[in-house]
């Protein structure tokens, strides 16, 4: 089947509106045409960026105090004595008042200027010269100076100039009001009113240093901002240059001209006191104008968003990662990490595998791919509410080298033993409007509400411009009280997070339960841009709001979004990330794992290895390179690490250096300034003579309200074992880790690729309960399809 892009369907259907019959034969086109789906995320995407900007509009206009401003200056129609009036009537809209106040005052500065210029020029001649030299000159004086010069140069214009100047004038005034409305470019209301303030504090200046700085800018050109005062001005004066003639005869008579004035000022009596000025033209509104114009220029720049040569995720903001090397047992040989349980990258490199794109390297965290799978480890027993496992085999894709699998399996315990206390703080911001955003998430939310019970309360605040509480606290069983708010929510607006963060933990902590389970759940696309929008304050807030025993739950959606805020917000609220990229995911975060997600059973679990130089000569850690703690942290119960829920597991896999193989360590650690040690055989330990043992584990944990870490540790013994003789656990984790090398192409990858991987996955499938596993296979297959093309 052909594919049009340029078929009006597309756009119905992204916009909903095509009738249903139409929709369902289209839907049954997208299933057979990997172009048309790809086609179709994109112009949705490209409605959500313009949906964004359009929620997000100022529509530019004149406070109350701006507006009694301008008709203080008009004065009143009522007390008008002009003959015209009727002829100058006009709708009394703020733009028109505006244009008419800069043509009444053109019309003033034309007929005082040349008297008031005749009678002061004498004595402020040598002020003139002086002034040349200020660098400050009010706004409006460029418009005044240029009124003087023709009246130097021109006769007075009559009143029906002056009249048709004024309505033209106003013509341009309303042309320029509907540019300004056109432009659909964000500005803040209160950068605007700022930048009126600025601008009207500029022009109050007195009418005399206005009249000695005048010559000042008479030879330069006027800046952009005074293009809209110009513009009005501009057919008074062509009217006045009509009457002059050919500019070619103008600087004769304004020689002769000046002669003129000059005899006339010698033989003039002193001149009356000065009248007082007329006000100043409000230039801060018409230069607000232009300058709301002239940052609508740029609203060019974003276009490259919706471009399809730029890849979408460059927003996304994902922190560089640079593989952990291998290290030195001799130099190094405590391996340090926290734990973690989010599984976010690999829910978002599945996105792109399904749209037939390679993921970005920086997007792949080996660990949160190995750690989406759930493994058959042993229960935990006894008091300790987890429980370590460890294995050993070679290395599939170095056979030389020992890949080691480091198991940690947490208690399971039924989600409704505990009562639950959860506030969901969702982001309603114009950003979340596209399908895979807020409606994704209140899809998911309906299938949890469906779980809940009597024991668990609920709450929903909202966040868009600002705060707000959509639903009280209410109880599980009201489930038809909270669809009810789920089902109204709507997106709009900006994007403050900082204020429902707030909002949110003090909903927790006033509904705080003792030995339950406390816990605001986040889900956002992570673009604040409202309130508090740096990155490090956020994270500090959040690590703030940790303190109080509430516990974060991160959920990422969206095409773009800020995967490196996401990350430290979870890390940093003792809590987990996932991103739902569909329903199938929501549906296994918040149901199939609704217990792991909610309910923390260790907090701040960090894991220590130990490894024997009598066995070891070097190791690796594959993936966690966002993790590693120093030696020191490990016993250091003020530094935070991951936690763990009810009946997670998390497994690390280290490559290993057997004591024999050589391998260049110490290349990638040369100083340049100092003089190279020569590597000398270091003594043993007794112990390490004469253990088997290969490395030694440690674990640390938290009782979840608890400030006082404790201690487990377990030995590793290297029998030899080979790969295909391991679980299939074991296995099957070692594929996944083989793929998140291969998908960053790792310079440790060895001879893992594509066809081993899926061969691999393939064989250690196991049960594969919910289908996870087979999924993954097929993502490996994309991905052989995407590299063979």
């Amino acid at each position: 089947m052909n594919f049009n892009p340029d078929d009006p369907k597309w756009t119905a259907y992204v916009l909903g509106e095509m009738e249903e019959s139409d929709r369902a034969a289209l839907e049954l086109e997208l299933e057979s045409s990997a172009e048309a789906r790809e086609f179709v995320e994109e112009l949705r995407f490209a409605v959500s960026i313009m949906k964004e900007g359009l929620a997000a509009e100022t529509v530019l206009g004149l406070t109350p105090e701006q507006q009694t401003m301008v008709r203080a200056s008009a004065g009143s129609r009522s007390e008008s004595r002009n003959p015209f009036k009727q002829r100058l009537s006009m709708p009394a809209t703020p733009t028109v008042w505006a244009a008419g106040l800069v043509a009444a005052s053109l019309l003033v500065a034309v007929i005082v200027a040349p008297s008031f210029l005749r009678s002061r020029q004498a004595s402020q001649s040598a002020t003139l010269k002086a002034s040349l030299t200020q660098p400050d000159m009010p706004a409006t004086a460029p418009v005044l100076e240029n009124a003087r010069e023709k009246a130097l140069q021109q006769p007075q214009p009559s009143a029906t100039d002056a009249v048709t100047s004024a309505r033209e004038a106003s013509v341009h005034s309303q042309a320029l009001d509907l540019e300004a409305k056109d432009q659909k470019k964000e500005i803040p209301e209160n950068k605007l009113d700022r930048l009126v303030t600025e601008r009207s504090a500029a022009n109050r200046v007195p009418f005399d240093r206005q009249q000695t700085q005048a010559g000042q800018q008479g030879q330069q050109q006027q800046p952009g901002t005074l293009g809209a005062l110009r513009s009005a001005a501009s057919s008074a004066q062509q009217g006045q240059q009509g009457q002059q003639g050919p500019q070619g005869g103008a600087e004769p008579d304004r020689r002769r001209n000046e002669g003129v004035l000059r005899a006339q000022e010698e033989a003039a009596p002193p001149p009356p006191p000065a009248a007082a000025a007329p006000p100043p033209p409000p230039a801060a509104i018409a230069t607000a104008l232009a300058d709301r114009a002239a940052i609508s220029s740029g609203a060019a720049d974003r276009t490259d968003r919706i471009a399809p040569s730029v890849p979408r995720d460059a927003f996304n903001g994902y922190d560089p990662i640079t593989d952990n090397p291998f290290v030195a047992v001799s130099q190094q040989p405590l391996a340090t990490f926290s734990s973690n349980v989010d599984t976010a990258s690999y829910a978002n490199v599945r996105r792109f595998l399904t749209r037939n794109q390679w993921p970005p390297k920086d997007a792949v965290r080996i660990e949160e791919l190995i750690n989406y799978f759930s493994y058959e480890y042993p229960q935990a027993s006894g008091p300790n509410p987890v429980t370590p496992n460890m294995e050993v085999a070679a290395a599939p894709w170095n056979p030389q080298h020992r890949l080691v699998r480091v198991g940690i399996k947490a208690k399971d315990v039924p989600m409704g033993q505990k009562p639950s206390n959860l506030v969901f703080l969702i982001d309603v911001s114009g950003s979340m409007s596209t399908p895979e955003r807020l409606p994704l998430l209140k899809s998911g939310l309906r299938m949890l509400v469906d779980k809940l019970t009597e024991g668990d309360k609920v709450s929903i605040v909202t966040y868009a411009g600002a705060s707000g509480i959509a639903l009280q606290p209410t109880s599980g069983d009201r489930k038809n009280d909270i669809l009810r708010v789920i089902e109204g929510l709507q997106a709009q607006g900006g994007t403050n997070g900082g204020a429902g963060i707030q909002t949110a933990y003090e909903m927790a902590v006033s509904n705080f339960i003792n030995g339950g389970v406390n816990r605001v759940i986040l889900a956002t696309d992570g673009d604040f841009n409202i309130g508090i929008t740096n990155q490090n304050d956020l994270v500090r807030l959040i690590e703030d709001k940790a303190r109080s025993g509430v516990f974060l739950t991160v959920l990422g959606f969206g095409n773009n979004f800020k995967d490196s805020l996401l990350v430290k917000l979870a890390d940093r609220g003792h809590g987990n990330y996932a991103f739902i990229d569909g329903l199938n995911e929501a549906r296994k975060v918040l149901v199939e794992q609704m217990g792991s997600t909610l309910m923390t059973v260790a907090k701040d679990v960090k894991i220590q290895i130990e490894f024997n130089p009598a066995q070891v000569t070097a190791y690796r850690l594959i993936g966690y390179e966002n993790r590693v703690l120093g030696a020191q942290d490990f016993n250091n119960d003020q530094k935070d690490a991951g936690d763990m829920g009810a009946g997670h597991t998390v497994t690390a896999l280290f490559e290993v250096v057997p004591r024999g193989v050589e391998i260049n360590v110490d290349a990638v650690n040369l100083l340049r300034y100092q003089p190279q040690p020569q590597p000398q055989p270091q003594p043993l330990a007794r112990d390490a003579q004469t253990s088997r043992d290969m490395l030694n584990l440690k674990i640390r944990y938290k009782d979840p309200e608890a400030s006082e870490s404790r201690l487990l540790s377990v030995p590793l013994v290297d029998r030899g074992g080979s790969f295909a003789n391991a679980s299939a656990d074991f296995r099957f984790a070692a594929a996944v880790a083989g793929f998140g090398m291969i998908l960053r192409d790792s310079p440790y990858k060895g001879s893992a690729n594509l066809d081993w991987v899926i061969a691999t996955a393939t064989s250690s499938r196991g049960a594969d309960k919910n289908g996870y596993r087979q999924e993954f296979i097929g993502l490996a297959e994309r991905a052989s399809q995407i590299r063979g093309r």
